[in-house]
């Protein structure tokens, strides 16, 4: 049974709420369908960038006392950049409510988008700051290689070439395409009251003006994924970092429940394979694991290592060989389990936290994608079984279908690491 309230505004902004009687805080997320994969190469990190100024003042408030307001609460006041979505969010306790979400609105639909020159040096330094960090970089040139010129293999923080330059008239144009009410998702978890929150964002709803006439070009989906390829960026590191990956599986696919089981058996905890294997049984790596990345229309899933440049063959060698074996025969009975008690507890316990529940509302709703109630997701995961997970690692970890990245020295020695595993994408590499 679902336990939340959605009620669509005239203006076209959704407000969807999760009343928990029992805690005293609401968490509170406005959500834009406004993120990297809206951007072209010439406007590239200008949603992170337009992130970063809405905290900058705006009409009613200035940047000082946008910090104040929720220092003098005790709250709680963040904001992401996704690729398919930017989020404000807070943490306050529900007396506090409405001059919270006063301010929220304020900020999202009437940024002064002042102190450019300045956030733009603090957007520079975040790009420098990855690029300095081989085990973060490495997730950006593998997007790169995965889903190539499309929108979504471009880094979220975008180019430092378009942040050095970009006018404040080019973020004032996408801010008026993008944050426009009927592009706007409020969601919220805690000590709420729905019809009370829906009257005060009706009321202030003025703040954002009357939207363009014209509805912004619709994003560019991913049909259909690029050939694999090769990404190497040389850098004087002690480890090499390797990422092997595949487009992956959308928000609204429901095999998302099998990849969730895939990730935990295969690298995604302690007692998985990859860590067992490689880390545990071996001591060739500090950090493996496997990860999982989803989208309004795909999604991403790989396997990181970061190795010594002589436990590199070995250390691919066993990812390809467990990778081989879940595909061939699934997971075992006991390691099924494992990971479906581990899903379903993380879930779980993820729900006892306001924030999750109000994320949960909000990040399905902006990526359209199935908002399903806690008793059909723990049954969606248990209906998953060792021939779903099979074909699935299948289908989407084959070999030839495995695009790389990697960072360290010198490339030779990822390329004779990975000629047994992906020989196909060596072999095109090298041509």
């Amino acid at each position: 049974m679902q336990n939340y309230l959605l009620t669509t505004l005239d203006s076209g902004t959704r407000v969807v709420t999760e009343p928990l009687p029992a805690v005293r805080s609401v968490a509170i997320g406005l959500w834009i369908g406004a993120g990297s994969r809206d951007e072209d190469d010439a406007h590239a990190g200008v949603s992170h960038f337009l992130e970063h100024l809405l905290f900058k003042g705006t009409a009613s408030y200035s940047a000082l006392e946008v910090a104040e307001v929720f220092d003098t609460f005790g709250g709680e006041l963040n904001a992401a950049t996704a690729r398919d979505y930017t989020v404000v969010y807070a943490r306050v306790l529900d007396e506090h409510l409405e001059t919270a979400l006063d301010v929220m609105t304020d900020m999202v639909f009437a940024p002064t988008l002042d102190d450019l020159d300045s956030e733009r040096e603090v957007v520079l330094e975040e790009i420098a700051m990855v690029e300095d960090s081989p085990q973060e970089l490495i997730f950006d040139l593998v997007t790169k290689a995965v889903f190539g010129r499309h929108a979504l293999g471009r880094p979220v923080l975008g180019s430092a070439d378009v942040i050095s330059t970009v006018s404040r008239r080019s973020l004032a144009a996408f801010h008026r395409r993008r944050y426009r009410p009927d592009n706007v998702v409020v969601a919220t978890a805690g000590s709420v009251d729905h019809d009370r929150l829906v009257e005060l964002i009706e009321r202030m709803g003025a703040k954002a003006g009357s939207p363009p006439a014209r509805k912004p070009s619709a994003r560019t989906p991913f049909v259909a994924p690029p050939k694999p390829s090769l990404v190497f960026q040389a850098k004087a590191t002690e480890q090499y970092h390797v990422c092997l990956a595949a487009p992956g599986i959308a928000r609204s696919d429901r095999r998302r429940f099998t990849a969730s089981i895939l990730d935990s058996v295969l690298g995604g905890s302690a007692s998985s394979r990859l860590f067992q294997e490689i880390r545990e049984k071996r001591g060739l790596a500090y950090a493996v694991y496997t990860y999982s990345s989803q989208y309004a229309d795909t999604g991403q899933i790989g396997v990181y290592v970061g190795t010594r440049e002589e436990n590199l063959d070995e250390c691919l060698e066993i990812v390809a060989d467990q990778v081989g074996d879940i595909a061939g025969h699934g997971p075992r009975a006991d390691e099924l389990e494992r990971a479906k008690e581990n899903l379903k507890g993380r879930i779980m316990l993820s729900m006892e936290a306001t924030s999750n529940r109000m994320s949960r509302l909000g990040k399905s709703l902006i990526t359209d994608s199935e908002l399903l109630d806690l008793d059909r997701i723990l049954a969606e995961i248990e209906a998953v079984d060792q021939s779903a997970v099979a074909q699935l690692a299948e289908v989407i970890l084959r070999p030839e279908g495995l695009s790389v990245a990697a960072i360290g020295p010198v490339g030779e020695p990822v390329l004779e690491a990975l000629a047994p595993v992906c020989p196909a994408l060596v072999e095109r590499a090298a041509a």
